[in-house]
């Protein structure tokens, strides 16, 4: 009687899995024909349109439940870039950096991945050849679609980020959408790998007060950007050496690069890159380090 009962709690239990197994596969494929990438950071303006090249700082509102759209003012080679006015502080009180370590010529690696453009591959290819780990910020459909491409990120020695599951500006959710959103994801990860993920990149650069303390309540870490340029844009790849010039052209302690994976000028660029920042001088830090430098003083 007792293991005909365990025999039917047995097969229950596949079926189950199974059901959400499809589910999450179905569900994944309908988020990803909703996403649109073509406004991946909204607080950047289009590098055609900037002054002598530099970004330029969002100038958002700060209420507790404001949106805020991450911007910084790039200042040249070897120079900091300028973030808005007390942001610094606030992502600092939420366990959340846009920096490294500024007093040393380290940089970190991390790339966005909304969807595979067939590069990534290749991207993996050069960071491994030249010994660099990268964090990389996946959403949900490339997580059910991606799979194996994951694996080398894992199996590699990089770092994979919660990019949320849809891709969806996080202060237009309530506080329960927010969760579903990085914890849903986060829980799938664990099913395929048995890790969790710790950095979270929120989509679009888009925040507030209120995302920062729900997701670092969550146990995240908000990992924002010192450089990013409008490479995510597939139709207006302008060749290797306009980003090779852009990335090196901006280098700075401590810096936090954000590069799209979608864009062959970044693929084709980046042993390139990684050559030159060494024969600046610098050199590319462990982007698991991070996450110690973000909880410093907020155990």
């Amino acid at each position: 009687m007792m293991k005909d009962i365990s025999r039917l709690f047995a097969i229950v239990v596949i079926a189950v899995m199974f059901i959400l197994t499809v589910r999450m596969m179905i569900l994944a494929g309908r988020s990803e024909e909703a996403i649109n990438f073509d406004e991946e950071i909204t607080g950047l303006l289009p590098e055609d349109s900037m002054d002598g090249g530099m970004d330029a700082a969002a100038g958002t509102k700060t209420g507790y439940n404001s949106l805020r759209r991450w911007g910084i003012v790039r200042d040249g080679p070897n120079r900091q870039p300028t973030p808005d006015p007390g942001t610094p502080e606030l992502l600092s009180r939420y366990n959340s950096l846009y920096v490294g370590d500024i007093q040393e010529k380290i940089i970190y690696l991390t790339f966005d991945e909304g969807y595979e453009n067939g590069y990534t591959g290749k991207i993996l290819d050069v960071l491994y050849e030249n010994q660099v780990n990268a964090i990389f910020f996946i959403t949900g459909p490339y997580l059910e679609k991606e799979e194996e491409l994951v694996r080398r990120m894992v199996e590699e020695g990089h770092a994979v980020g919660n990019h949320t599951i849809s891709h969806k500006s996080l202060p237009t959710l309530s506080d329960e959408e927010i969760e579903r959103e990085t914890t849903g994801l986060d829980r799938r990860f664990y099913e395929k790998f048995g890790k969790n993920m710790v950095f979270l990149r929120p989509p679009k650069g888009e925040y507030s007060e209120r995302t920062l303390r729900i997701t670092s309540e969550l146990g995240y870490v908000n990992v924002f950007w010192s450089f990013a340029y409008d490479d995510w844009n597939t139709k207006n790849q302008r060749g290797w050496e306009y980003a090779f010039k852009k990335v090196t052209g901006n280098l700075h302690n401590g810096a936090i690069l954000l590069l799209h994976a979608v864009s062959s000028d970044n693929a084709e660029a980046l042993d390139a890159i990684i050559k030159e920042a060494r024969r600046q001088g610098y050199e590319f830090g462990d982007v698991f380090d991070l996450e110690d430098l973000a909880r410093r003083g907020n155990p």
